[in-house]
């Protein structure tokens, strides 16, 4: 059942929960969403609603046409898989050029972040612990001190980011995904490039199951 939402919601807000319903499959493959309903049902203005779907288009989960609306895009396992395959392999990139080119200050900023969040595992803080991801991430690109392959690394995660975040919701899963983490900075401190190249893909495939085993027990 679709929930309605409270006063002031943001467009971020809108597109976390909008994006949650289609990939948990509430809002089904074909679904026409209507600016009005939606905005109505968020308590918001049109304009935010059109640019929570250009996001949602963005991600490949709605289906934006000229005189016919917007609709819920389908999504098939072999599409999400494909995604992450390329992520696997833009992030190993990342990963192994930074433990070549990250500066001593990247370095040390990379482990007092990835030591910081020990106590969003122990504290059971899924939302500390999903911002602490994302920068985490952000270090890689960073620190591969690379723009071409930056830019393409947070396009693929921008298509990605509803499925990364769906399947933090598993149990377990942010403390598995810091261990896997802490291969990745081990090998970067290390200067090791293929180890850390090695640990991040691994660690992108264990999130591309992750979010296929969501997908896969939560779709209506």
């Amino acid at each position: 059942m679709l929930s309605r939402a409270r006063e002031g919601t943001t467009v971020d807000e809108m597109l976390e929960q909008l994006a949650d319903e289609i990939i948990r499959g509430e809002l089904s493959p074909g679904t026409k969403l209507d600016a009005r309903v939606i905005a109505e049902r968020f308590n918001v203005s049109r304009t935010p609603v059109r640019e929570m779907f250009a996001h949602l288009a963005a991600m490949g989960l709605v289906i934006r046409r000229p005189n016919r609306g917007v609709t819920v895009a389908e999504i098939s396992n072999e599409a999400l898989m494909a995604m992450y395959e390329a992520m696997a392999e833009l992030e190993a990139a990342c990963a192994r050029l930074s433990a070549l080119r990250m500066t001593l200050r990247e370095r040390q900023h990379l482990q007092q972040l990835h030591d910081a969040a020990q106590r969003h595992v122990r504290d059971d803080n899924t939302a500390e612990y999903e911002a602490y991801n994302l920068a985490f991430h952000g270090c890689l690109y960073d620190g591969a001190h690379s723009d071409y392959l930056r830019e393409l690394a947070l396009a693929t995660r921008s298509r990605l980011q509803p499925f990364r975040h769906a399947q933090f919701r598993l149990p377990q899963r942010p403390s598995h995904s810091w261990e896997e983490h802490d291969a990745i900075v081990s090998a970067i401190l290390a200067g090791d490039a293929e180890a850390a190249a090695r640990a991040t893909r691994d660690h992108v495939l264990q999130v591309s199951h992750g979010s296929r085993h969501y997908l896969d027990t939560h779709r209506s």
